[in-house]
Parts: structure tokens; C-alpha cells; sequence
């Protein structure tokens, strides 16, 4: 699979914009500020319908204009795919396959396979557990409708569930029947997400070590550890030995919704132990071994996009992962980079067919 040709308008700061695109790699070099993390943000976005970086559609439209169009066409089982989204202001997000609409964003998940690695993603780390599930939601949704529709019915129940605890203490009044309904769903919903989780990282984890240990030549050893108050109890026990603390906080304080994964190293916390150069290696690895899960499961070549490589890693760990274009591991390659020459000079080492774009 990969992307022939992407046509933007207005999209962020670029107001118009096409390419051309090799079937292998493409770099799109030029100074910090010029666009080249958000046209591969517009690959991402004809992949999930919606930006890595920013999921606030409205923000994305060029300051100048009150619409974008982002449009490309893959080739995809030797077949081509027009995939198009656009959006206006005060309007819903529209997005095409073969000048179909979509009824629902979720029914195009995964469909277009795509991974993107990003400074961005040091958030995995640094930042609370929403942004760890969200990352293990997402791998996982790629490759299984069920569990995002599950996810979405899910996340509904908490949020319904949550303003019935706000009108309870606004109207100084209780419902148990009500509630009720809701903690029945969410157990039956919660106590499946669980399951899917736990299954995923069974197969994931060893992905993962085995990228690592690759990356960093069997330095030191690290864990990813699945923490969920589901293993401790069923998720209606839980809601009912927490319903008072829930009266008086005015939310859910129990379920699926608050997962987490712990990222370690040598049995600490990365965040606090790791180093620099650690954390990156961790953060690519965790990266590659999505790629890898989501090719094993979908059985095409995801595509890669490395937003600002050379931040995350040096020359030699870049030109080993460019490299892996020529052995098949890896399919279609987008990476951006500030410095021309050293791009051309790692792809040109990889022997594979490439373009570079000067932005």
C-alpha cells in the first residue's frame, strides 16, 4: 500500500500545495515553520480523519479561509482508494472514500493503516494515563471495529453516568434505578474492553521488547506493565463500593476509562530514571512495534511517517530504519528533516527509490 499523490487546500499554514509521491520514500525537507509537519499531519488525517497534533477540526482551516480540502489516492491491494476530507466552519467534517461519504468517522479506522513517530510523542511518557490509553485504544481500534464501537459506547455510558451524578447533587435528589442502568451497561462494556486490552498486550509486549533490544543492543532491560483496578474486582462491585465517593465528586471514579500503562526501565519509572537518549529509544521502539502489530494483523505495510527524526535519533539508528524499506520490513516512507543533505545522504545509503521535497 502506499500514497501516490496528496492535494491541499488551505490546510494550517499551507493555502495550496500537491505532490507526487515515491512508492518508497519521500523527505520533505526546509526550515523549521514551512509546513513539513503538517503535510504528513494531512497524511495522518486522510488515515484517521482527524490531526495528530491538533483533533479540533476548525483549527486546522488556514487562518485566511473558513474551509480545507486535504484529497489522496492510495493504491491499496493494487487498487486505487480516493480518500478526501474537508471541513468548513459551523459545518460537520466530511470525509470521502471513492466520493463516498463516510456515515461515521470510526467505520473509516484502519482502513488506511498509517503510524506516525513525533516529538509529540514524548507526551506518552511525560504526560497523565489518558494519553497511554489513548495510544493502546488506538493500536488496538486499527484492526478491530467491535472494540472501537464498544470503546465509543463506553465512553458515552461515563459521560451519561457523570451528569447524572451533577443533576443528583444540583436537585439534592437520588435515583437508584437509574443509575443502575447505567452501571449494568458500563460492567458489561468495561469488563470486555478489559478482556481486549489484556489480550492485546500479550501479543504486543514481546513486539515491543524485541524493537527495543534491537534499537539498543540488549542495554537494559524495560517493562510495560497493564494497571487497571479490573484486576483487583469486577467493575459493578467497584462502582457500587465506590458510589459514595462518586456522589460526592460528581463523576466516575472507577472503570476502564481510568487504564494506565507503566513504562519502565530496569524496574523504575522511565520518566524519573530514564535518560534522554533512553526515553527516545523507548518511544521509537514502542512506535515500531506498533507498526509491526498493525502489520501482522492487517497484513499490509503501514504507512510510516517520522515527523523530525533526526531529533529523536542519530544518523546511524536513522539510516538503519530507512534501510529496512529494502528488506520489505518497512513499506512507504515520509520523513521530515530541517537539513537537506544529511536526508539525501541516508536515503541514497538505503538504495531504494526515493523524492525530496524542498518546502
Amino acid at each position: 500500500m502506499h500514497l501516490k499523490n496528496l492535494s491541499l487546500l488551505n490546510y494550517k499554514n499551507l493555502k495550496t500545495a500537491e505532490f507526487d509521491f515515491d512508492e518508497k520514500i519521500n523527505c520533505l525537507v526546509g526550515n523549521n515553520g514551512v509546513g513539513k509537519t503538517n503535510v504528513l499531519d494531512s497524511i495522518y488525517h486522510l488515515s484517521f480523519g482527524k490531526s495528530y497534533f491538533n483533533p479540533v477540526t476548525s483549527q486546522n482551516i488556514n487562518h485566511d479561509s473558513d474551509f480545507f480540502v486535504v484529497d489522496g489516492e492510495f493504491i491499496k491491494n493494487e487498487k486505487s482508494e480516493k480518500i478526501l476530507v474537508s471541513a468548513k466552519k459551523g459545518q460537520k467534517k466530511i470525509i470521502k472514500r471513492n466520493n463516498k461519504a463516510y456515515d461515521k468517522v470510526s467505520d473509516h479506522i484502519g482502513f488506511i493503516p498509517t503510524v506516525i513517530i513525533s516529538p509529540a510523542d514524548r507526551d506518552l511518557i511525560l504526560e497523565g494515563s489518558e494519553t497511554r490509553r489513548k495510544f493502546m485504544d488506538g493500536v488496538i481500534s486499527q484492526s478491530d471495529h467491535i472494540y472501537l464501537e464498544k470503546l465509543l459506547q463506553y465512553t458515552k455510558l461515563v459521560s451519561q453516568r457523570n451528569s447524572l451524578l451533577k443533576y443528583f447533587a444540583a436537585n439534592n435528589t437520588f435515583e437508584s434505578d437509574t443509575l443502575e442502568v447505567y452501571n449494568l451497561q458500563m460492567s458489561s462494556l468495561g469488563q470486555e474492553l478489559f478482556e481486549k486490552r489484556k489480550e492485546f498486550l500479550k501479543n504486543f509486549i514481546p513486539i515491543f521488547n524485541k524493537r527495543y533490544s534491537d534499537i539498543t543492543n540488549n542495554k537494559e532491560e524495560v517493562h510495560i506493565n497493564y494497571k487497571s483496578q479490573l484486576f483487583d474486582n469486577s467493575l459493578s462491585t467497584l462502582l457500587e463500593e465506590n458510589l459514595q465517593k462518586d456522589m460526592a465528586l460528581q463523576y466516575t471514579s472507577v472503570g476502564t476509562h481510568k487504564d494506565d500503562l507503566s513504562f519502565e526501565i530496569e524496574e523504575h519509572p522511565i520518566k524519573k530514571f530514564g535518560s534522554q537518549g533512553q526515553q527516545k529509544s523507548f518511544l521509537i521502539a514502542l512506535k515500531l512495534a506498533q507498526f509491526d502489530f498493525i502489520k501482522q494483523i492487517s497484513e499490509v505495510n503501514p504507512i510510516l511517517l517520522l515527523d523530525d527524526i533526526f531529533d529523536k535519533l542519530d544518523e546511524n539508528r536513522v539510516a538503519h530504519i530507512v534501510a529496512l524499506v529494502a528488506t520489505n520490513e518497512l513499506g512507504q516512507i515520509f520523513l521530515s528533516d530541517t537539513h537537506a543533505d544529511r536526508t539525501e545522504k541516508v536515503v541514497k545509503n538505503s538504495n531504494q527509490s526515493y523524492k525530496i521535497f524542498k518546502l
